[in-house]
């Protein structure tokens, strides 16, 4: 579900927060929407404490007259429930709706992420907001969606939190027994007794600094229990406003590869997906994709919204660079080619005090429209009334796939070594890069997916092997799949505990392999390897191999372990089973995938030089293939089909040259 059948075009827009200006403004305002192509605003995303005075009082007036002014104007409303910050009151009277860091301190009034996920009173009155907007809106034609608070995050550590966490352990777990057994907790003397002898795992307790902790299982279990309860509070406003509006899709905007929230287990409660798209000034173009792709993959490669970007520059960096011309348009086309239905921003005007006032937006300071901004804004915004509905509810047709958890992650950077270098975004980015640089359209799917319609499944850093996983890739390879997994994987289960009797655990008969012992270079170290026919580096871990059945492809060059395998490669029923034993360079990456992907008879998109990105969607109305110039100067690509260019109408044939300005994109749709 995406905005609901009142979209009949790329909506576009964004952010925008009149209570923070005088009424004489909005007229204006409407008027530079009108010239930018500004169809869709987001109301109502910071404005709890101007609706709510007290514990009874509700004022709607000025949200009243905002939303009859962009209905009269024309503009279609994705409305906010308005909680993602408590007003100053409710925390003066209420305290125990403010949350507690990591490291014992009460919060107070301030900021926003403030309020305690398991607080009865932040419970109580968002839910109540989310209830009387959605009464009163009810019959408000123009509203497209709904959108729940914004961007959750962060954590609390309150007296509360820890009241909940053990009711959550015990819906878990139900005896103490079995949480003992769970967690290990015979190391160091940490058996429990009783429920109310647990406490959270914080800087008082068992963290030491960022990321460490004494007690791996506890801290996964809070992280757990902290995103199911931030997760059940969007939930219950969800719940409210469905209530009186049953027909509108709800969302909240996610934040890419936020690390704090099971983004995959919220998913299974969000009507569609959106995301906040801020990259910083040192991520690579295939880094901004594998973001979209894992928000596409959060709901089976359906289209997302991106529900916020900036038009020209962030606030918040060490050094906030200018977009420069041409890439606002650019990375917005990058969106709806990895799935976007929708391209807004934050914000739509800029604000004049506080935090963001140096954050881009549509309408700059100067309050006109004679900004390179504006009119880079304005073009854009000609262009998706142009295509119309022509690219909605596209998919990605994708052979190959990433395997990302989240649970996964958190457990891997959790672990007592072997690596402080150890990371495990880095290890699924080092793959997607290879296939995004080859064109290669990969899906990031979670240990839930069906995987049967799949010709290659990448697996990186599986160090936890939940219940089924293991099976799920084991049919996976019997039924000719070709499974990559790579080192330090099958290493422990749901509750990091080792599984013994040999690693890679699980995986092992898949494998072929017993992996006996795992190096861990310092940093800046280096080991070697062969394979092929050149030689690549080993850095991080090196896993020491012996092979129970599979075919050696590499060896390692260097130490002890000279000439001991590194990369293997096992038959397995009707497929393979790849396993890579350390990690290595783009060059690697690039040579190991191209011949898998060469024997899977996978094929790119398109063949581009280097800096072009080809990408493809496909809906009823036929196949798209995105071509996009990230470089600065003209690059030439050469026609393998017969395509008709949807912006400009030009016709290229086969054989035919299609030129790229810098920064430029083209929007080819096959021709029969």
């Amino acid at each position: 579900m995406t905005y609901s059948d009142k979209a009949k075009k790329i909506l576009y827009g964004g952010d925008y927060n009149p209570e923070q200006w005088e009424e004489n403004v909005w007229e204006e305002d409407m008027r530079l929407f009108a010239l930018a192509g500004i169809d869709i605003v987001t109301l109502n995303v910071f404005n709890w404490a101007a609706l709510q005075k007290d514990e009874e009082s509700y004022s709607f007036d000025r949200l009243d007259k905002i939303m009859d002014l962009v209905k009269k104007n024309g503009l279609k409303v994705c409305l906010a429930t308005s909680t993602g910050a408590h007003p100053a009151w409710m925390a003066k009277r209420y305290p125990d709706i403010l949350r507690t860091e990591a490291d014992g301190k009460k919060r107070k009034f301030g900021g926003r992420h403030n309020s305690c996920p398991n607080s009865p009173t932040y419970r109580k009155y968002s839910v109540r907001l989310a209830r009387e907007l959605a009464k009163r809106y009810q019959n408000y034609e123009n509203i497209v969606a709904w959108h729940i608070s914004n961007e959750y995050g962060g954590e609390c550590y309150c007296g509360q939190c820890e009241e909940a966490f053990r009711e959550w352990l015990k819906g878990r777990y139900h005896t103490l027994d079995a949480l003992n057994r769970s967690w290990n907790t015979a190391f160091w003397g940490h058996t429990f007794y009783d429920w109310d002898e647990i406490v959270l795992p914080n800087l008082l307790s068992e963290h030491f600094g960022d990321e460490r902790t004494m007690f791996q299982g506890i801290s996964l279990d809070y992280r757990r229990f902290n995103s199911e309860s931030m997760q059940h509070c969007f939930e219950a406003e969800y719940r409210a406003v469905k209530e009186f509006t049953p027909d509108l899709p709800v969302t909240t905007n996610l934040m890419g590869f936020y690390k704090n929230l099971d983004y995959r287990k919220w998913s299974e409660s969000m009507d569609f997906i959106s995301w906040d798209s801020y990259p910083s000034n040192q991520d690579s173009r295939a880094q901004m994709a594998l973001s979209h792709d894992l928000m596409r993959g959060l709901k089976g490669g359906n289209p997302f919204v991106l529900m916020e970007q900036t038009p020209s520059v962030t606030n918040w960096q060490a050094y906030n660079a200018l977009k420069r011309p041409g890439v606002m348009r650019l990375w917005s086309y990058q969106a709806i080619a990895h799935g976007a239905d929708a391209v807004m921003f934050f914000q739509m005007r800029r604000s004049i005090g506080a935090c963001e006032k140096f954050h881009g937006a549509v309408i700059d300071h100067a309050g006109h429209e004679n900004t390179r901004v504006f009119r880079e804004t304005a073009a854009l915004g000609k262009e998706l009334e142009k295509l119309g509905g022509e690219l909605l509810g596209g998919r990605t047709p994708a052979e190959t796939a990433i395997l990302f958890d989240w649970e996964n992650w958190w457990a891997v950077e959790y672990s007592a070594g072997p690596s402080c270098e150890l990371k495990y975004y880095d290890e699924v980015r080092s793959y997607y890069e290879a296939l995004h640089e080859m064109n290669i359209a990969t899906d990031i799917v979670g240990t839930k997916e069906d995987l049967s319609h799949y010709k290659v499944v990448i697996v990186p850093l599986l160090y936890m092997t939940k219940p089924g996983v293991d099976e799920k890739l084991r049919s996976f390879t019997q039924n000719g799949g070709i499974l990559i997994v790579t080192y330090f994987s099958g290493i422990v289960d749901e509750h990091d505990l080792v599984i013994t009797g040999g690693y890679p655990g699980r995986l092992r008969d898949i494998l072929g392999i017993w992996v006996e012992e795992t190096d861990a270079l310092s940093f800046g170290a280096e080991n070697r390897f062969s394979y092929g026919r050149g030689q690549y580096p080993a850095k991080i871990l090196c896993d020491i191999i012996h092979t129970e059945g599979a075919e050696v492809l590499g060896v390692y060059e260097t130490d002890f372990y000279k000439g001991t395998p590194v990369i293997t490669r096992n038959s397995f029923g009707q497929g393979q089973a790849y396993y890579v034993g350390t990690r290595s360079d783009g060059g690697f990456y690039a040579g190991f995938l191209g011949e898998i992907l060469q024997q899977a008879e996978i094929h790119p998109v398109m063949e581009t030089p280097e800096e072009v990105e080809a990408a493809e969607r496909r809906n009823g109305n036929g196949a798209y293939i995105f071509l996009m110039n990230h470089a600065d100067q003209e690059k030439k690509v050469t026609a393998a089909e017969k395509f008709v260019e949807l912006l400009s109408g030009e016709v290229y044939n086969v054989g035919e040259m299609i030129m790229l300005p810098g920064k430029d994109v083209k929007i080819l749709k096959r021709q029969e």
